[in-house]
């Protein structure tokens, strides 16, 4: 860690923001322990900090310092009425960083622009019958073009990274997209991080899209505070996420909770993957087939409107499926929580969610202990978000994002 002689607004202060990506180039362990606590908690004084991390005060005070040197921390008014001098808490200063976060989807593309807290400052989408790689860097040159020329100067340059959420092996994609072979098969010759890494002065980062929705909801989620959670994402395709003594598991290929290739009981009663009855594709297929246009499920996320026996079908069929993945997860890790959230409005992943709650019931779980089933907080954006928050998490917080900086 650098010395205290850091000056306020100085050069050098802010070039501790674009510090390497290698484990020397990243914040202190300890620094990184702070900010993990002051953004659980909103706000802290050194002697919680102190307290909580059994560091010594004189310790915590240097970090704090230079933490608030760097703009990373600001002070918040003191707290009087105790013996002594009054404690100062501190708080994250929302301009102390800023993240930027990328969804590639089925149908379509999300740029998001996020500051330290997390708030969106910025948000591009971009429709698409299936996803093109040139199309996707084209969409990302100019979405960061335009984000970046609303910010200052000062601003621009506290951008401390890019992270991109896409599912792997997207080329496999080809059949159930709809799209040409040829056009997926792009995605298995291109590296689309390097591609944009040229673009780009801050670091790049790559990770599965499910999962980063799971990172999302483990950053910026406000439903309860479990430190072990199965985490369920249902766009396109469903997928998921895990999360281990609060830090996300990739597990050594990064391709732990890879819920949706989950074996679970089909409507026929035959094993099948939970992608296969759960994904929102299915409801696309089913109400295609009744001569239904479907494409509003995609750019109308927040409401669906009227959609009749179809939905309550897919309901029906995907919380049976998510229920069968949960008591199974459950058998093999002690899950505090089941997190469900997706491309969906609110009032769909309420009634997914009861309907899931309500099948787990009728499931023999005798010798486990079954977890808390409750909505995810983030919601639509969660990917995009979960991008956001790859740089977030892996330069300024504790704890390993399993990330991958290579497609």
């Amino acid at each position: 860690m650098e010395t205290g002689t850091t000056r306020h607004g100085s050069p050098e202060a802010e070039s501790r923001i674009h510090r390497g990506t290698n484990q020397s180039g990243m914040r202190d362990h300890n620094e990184r322990l702070v900010l993990s606590l002051v953004r659980q908690h909103g706000s802290l004084a050194k002697s919680d900090i102190a307290r909580m991390t059994g560091l010594s005060a004189q310790t915590v005070s240097v970090i704090m310092r230079e933490l608030e040197e760097d703009k990373l921390l600001v002070r918040q008014a003191p707290l009087r009425g105790k013996i002594g001098q009054p404690s100062i808490p501190m708080a994250l200063n929302p301009d102390g960083a800023y993240f930027i976060g990328l969804k590639i989807g089925r149908r379509s593309a999300e740029l998001v622009l996020i500051d330290f807290l997390g708030n969106v400052r910025s948000m591009l989408q971009h429709s698409y019958r299936y996803p093109a790689p040139r199309e996707t860097v084209e969409f990302v040159t100019s979405g960061m073009k335009t984000m970046r020329g609303e910010l200052t100067p000062a601003q621009d340059k506290r951008i401390a990274g890019l992270g991109i959420a896409m599912p792997f092996e997207l080329w496999n994609w080809a059949d159930t997209a709809g799209a040409p072979r040829d056009v997926m098969d792009e995605w298995r010759h291109r590296d689309i991080r390097a591609d944009i890494q040229a673009q780009c002065e801050f670091p790049v980062y790559l990770q599965n899209d499910a999962t980063s929705a799971c990172g999302a909801e483990l950053v910026f989620g406000k439903a309860g505070a479990a430190r072990d959670f199965v985490y369920f994402y249902l766009g396109a395709f469903a997928g998921g996420g895990i999360v281990l003594n609060g830090h996300l598991f990739g597990g050594p290929t990064g391709n732990a909770g890879a819920l949706g290739s989950m074996p679970v009981p089909g409507p026929d009663g035959k094993p099948t993957q939970l992608i296969d009855v759960a994904s929102i594709a299915m409801l696309e297929k089913a109400l295609n087939a009744r001569g239904v246009e479907a494409s509003h499920l995609w750019t109308s996320p927040e409401d669906w409107g009227e959609i009749g026996v179809e939905l309550d079908d897919w309901i029906a069929c995907a919380s049976q499926a998510l229920a069968y993945a949960i008591v199974a997860a459950s058998s093999v890790i002690d899950f505090e929580a089941a997190v469900i959230d997706g491309w969906m409005p609110k009032a769909v992943r309420r009634r997914l969610v009861d309907a899931v709650v309500e099948a787990v019931g009728k499931i023999d779980g005798e010798g486990l202990r079954l977890p808390a089933i409750r909505e995810g907080t983030v919601g639509i954006h969660a990917r995009a978000l979960g991008g956001a928050s790859l740089p977030l998490s892996e330069r300024f917080l504790i704890g390993s994002t399993m990330i991958s900086r290579s497609a």
